[in-house]
């Protein structure tokens, strides 16, 4: 028998109140069951208080590409910073670090400053931690065949594969446990619908268990599948309010943040979860 969890995870948390607000009503929808707080959001605070009242499970959302760092040893004269003394930006960080401008030690010490800075507003350490911008990378199952993706855009999605595969052995050598599947970089956005987010759950499925050998006697034994969703809901920001340090970005200016929130919560989308038998989870539940 194969049980399938899902684990719905709304990242931003923290950026702005409008993402606040948006990822919240999901999560109280039943759309969204995880969250990722960026600390060094402009209302990191608030979603804190906001977890705590609503009980929502949240993890940290590791950022060394966009804003300031927390770690007051490194605001100034760091490898992490550009000439405007903010992070390289999400393309600006790959960059730097294919060409071995950054210092790990320095990466190292931001991190465990985030991690610090989660606990002292959350009161207890990350049940997971993923990273913003990809930073963290993991594959999404059939990627390159999403011709609705812009070429630009499947350019610097096949580099987060590439850099996913690359990280396996290191996750696998420090006991770093990640999901069976993840998909959202397909579902990003405009691209997101029903039907996408169907297809893309089919697409992985199929390729995840084509890869999985068969138990010798498939009734005596069940298998439990875990897929995480990344999406991006909520309302869009309205400057000068929001952001990372730098003010909010396009992205999270844009309508495609209301539309993924507006898709999110359609009732058709639950009513596929439970026909399907796909139990929504958060990391704390695994």
């Amino acid at each position: 028998m194969l049980q399938v969890k899902l684990i719905v995870t709304g990242d931003d948390f923290g950026y702005c109140p409008r993402r606040n607000q948006g990822i919240v009503e999901c999560f109280l929808a039943g759309a969204v069951s995880n969250v990722s707080l960026l600390v060094n959001g402009s209302a990191a605070a608030d979603a804190a208080k906001l977890a705590r009242r609503h009980n929502i499970p949240i993890g940290l959302h590791a950022n060394l590409s966009e804003g300031s760092p927390v770690c007051e040893g490194l605001k100034t004269n760091s490898s992490l910073l550009n000439q405007d003394g903010f992070f390289h930006g999400k393309m600006g960080f790959r960059k730097a670090l294919s060409k071995g401008l950054l210092n790990t030690s320095e990466v190292k010490q931001e991190l465990k400053a985030q991690v610090e800075l989660f606990h002292e507003l959350t009161g207890h350490l990350p049940t997971h931690m993923d990273g913003h911008q990809h930073v963290h990378v993991l594959p999404e199952p059939g990627l390159h065949n999403c011709d609705w993706i812009p070429p630009s855009l499947m350019d610097f999605y096949l580099g987060v594969e590439e850099d996913s595969f690359n990280t396996v052995d290191v996750f696998t050598r420090h006991g770093i446990r990640w999901p069976d599947i993840y998909i959202g970089l397909s579902t990003m956005g405009k691209n997101m619908s029903v039907s996408n987010i169907w297809s893309a759950i089919d697409t992985a499925m199929a390729e995840f268990m084509s890869r999985v050998p068969s138990p010798p006697d498939p009734a005596a034994q069940s298998r439990t599948v875990t897929i995480e969703l990344m999406v991006h809901p909520g309302y869009p920001s309205v400057p000068p309010v929001g952001g990372c340090g730098e003010g909010p970005d396009d992205f999270s200016q844009s309508w495609e943040r209301l539309h993924e929130l507006q898709t999110l919560i359609k009732p058709e989308l639950q009513s596929h979860y439970k026909t399907r038998n796909i139990q929504l989870c958060s990391f704390k539940d695994l």
